[in-house]
């Protein structure tokens, strides 16, 4: 008797498991990229310090092949209430074994690398009997932008969101979110040297967007809080206790540190402050007008700012023995536009931007504008206005930059095929004399981290794209990418303020850079 009990409870509860998952549909949606690309992203060809041989500035592959999936599975209960987790296999580099945080791993012989992660993994609800949505868990988060994406945030992050709508003119959006927390794993064990004390980032924010007829605004504050030990270990490799990611680029992006910079110490050791905590504020204005269709008007203004948590040395390259005590103290500000017009075979435009720059002096820290991931994209070289494949370990905030732009935009002349041009001058708003602080000439590319490049106001680029796009099938694209930088930078003021090395003047020949890839992808 007991034996028929048991398989009848066990009966019960398997016919109660499917009758509970009969009322989850399931959806499933994804993406395959094969790519294919030569090109050489180097500003400097050859460097040389004084008395040394000249060296070559980019050791890289001209050729590379990669592939990335990403496949997003929704469990959807109801309109009031689903699931999301969303999974990435790659970014693969053919015959890579290893790589960054995994990141390219799993190309090699064998492919058996450990390359799969979650993305995303977040629950969508309603409040029952109210319109106010809530989204918990790892969930891509955007600031408001429009004209050449985000330049503060646009990013996977573990955050919880709530939204709601007044009425079809106005809404409200909030959200908390924990980008950095428990990574510190202590100096001395002690005091504030604890591990996983005080090394948190948290960031908290409000937008309010405003819909009306031909026009939309969306004014947004966001308030953070860093930790003192938030940063420290934050970036370092996992052989010195850190996290061993290619997303240690936080700190320069955030601090006045620049990754070029001679430093005493890095800004990861400029946690020497008796502040448990820093303030960071940032504010946006975005403005897209179509009341005058078919042209479209958009401009945005963003202000940024990050209280000093500490201070930090930095050597002069003339003299390594002389060194400046640098703030960490960074704010500025940026205002981009776009406008454009559109006609039947395509949309021609012009954009531009203008962001503050670092004024000279370290002591009081930077003029650039502080961010977290931006992800600017007035362009497909230097930006991020194609696929954005491959750019993972950096964006584009234009801080420190300023640039004017003419495109035209999908334009088609055959059936399935449509082109994107794109040409734009990139200058500098950063001061000559932060030079004196660089490592040397290829530092120029340093600040590539998580920013774009550091460019003075005797600096500037020209960059070409052209973007075609052909549909194959219905869920099968050929994307194939040309883009040609001119490097305008100065050899007189990267050279003339000496090298690292010692007294006199290191040299280097500088190059153009450029770049040819074609991208399969396959969505569904």
């Amino acid at each position: 008797m007991k034996r028929i009990c048991t398989l009848l409870l066990a009966a019960g509860l398997v016919f109660g498991a499917a009758t509970g998952a009969s009322a989850i549909d399931f959806k499933a949606k994804g993406q395959w990229l094969m790519g294919f690309g030569v090109s050489d992203t180097s500003p400097t060809r050859h460097t040389r310090a004084p008395g040394q041989q000249s060296l070559k500035s980019n050791d890289d592959d001209v050729f590379d092949a990669r592939q990335r999936v990403r496949l997003q599975l929704d469990a959807v209960a109801s309109e009031a209430l689903s699931g999301t987790v969303y999974f990435e296999i790659g970014d693969q580099i053919w015959g890579r074994a290893n790589g960054v945080a995994n990141r390219g791993a799993g190309g090699a012989l064998g492919a058996d690398g450990v390359a799969v992660e979650v993305k995303r993994a977040y629950i969508d609800w309603i409040v029952p009997q109210t319109d106010l949505k809530f989204r918990m868990g790892i969930q891509g988060l955007v600031l408001p932008n429009v004209a050449g994406g985000s330049a503060v945030f646009d990013g996977d992050v573990a955050a919880v969101t709530a939204s709601y709508a007044f009425n079809e003119n106005v809404g409200l959006t909030a959200f908390w979110a924990r980008p950095v927390n428990d990574n510190f794993n202590g100096a001395g064990g002690t005091g504030t040297d604890r591990p996983n004390y005080l090394d948190n980032i948290d960031l908290f924010a409000l937008t309010l967007p405003l819909t009306f007829d031909g026009v939309k605004v969306t004014p947004w504050v966001m308030y953070g809080m860093m930790g003192k030990n938030a940063l420290r270990n934050y970036g370092a490799p996992a052989a010195a206790g850190g996290w061993g990611t290619a997303d240690g680029f936080l700190d320069a992006s955030l601090l006045s540190y620049y990754s070029g910079f001679n430093t005493g110490f890095t800004p990861n050791a400029a946690w020497n402050t008796s502040k448990h905590y820093g303030s960071l504020f940032w504010a946006g204005l975005p403005v897209a007008i179509t009341a005058f269709d078919p042209l479209n008007i958009e401009f945005d203004i963003n202000y940024g700012y990050v209280e000093a948590m500490g201070r930090y040395n930095v050597t002069k390259r003339l003299d390594p023995t002389a060194w400046d005590r640098a703030s960490t103290q960074r704010q500025g500000w940026l205002a981009k536009a776009l406008v454009e017009y559109k006609l039947d075979w395509g949309v021609p435009g012009i954009f531009g931007w203008y962001a503050s720059g670092d004024d000279g002096n370290v002591k009081n820290g930077s003029e650039r504008m502080p961010s977290i991931v931006p992800c600017g994209s007035f362009t497909s070289f230097l930006g991020d206005g194609n696929l954005g494949w491959g750019r993972q370990d950096y964006a584009v905030s234009y801080a420190g930059t300023w640039g004017i732009g003419a495109q035209l935009r999908d334009m088609s002349f055959v059936e399935d095929l449509s082109h994107t041009f794109r040409v734009a001058y990139w200058g500098g708003t950063n001061s000559t004399s932060m030079v004196k602080y660089m490592n040397n000439a290829d530092s120029w590319r340093g600040g590539w981290g998580n920013e774009g490049p550091y460019l003075t106001t005797h600096d500037g680029l020209v960059e070409f794209n052209l973007v075609n796009s052909y549909k194959i099938y219905e869920n099968l694209e050929m994307n194939l990418e040309l883009d040609y930088v001119i490097n305008c930078m100065d050899n007189g003021t990267w050279t003339r303020r000496g090298y690292n090395g010692g007294a006199g003047n290191g040299t280097f020949s500088k190059q153009d850079m450029w770049k040819a890839q074609v991208v399969f992808a396959y969505s569904f």
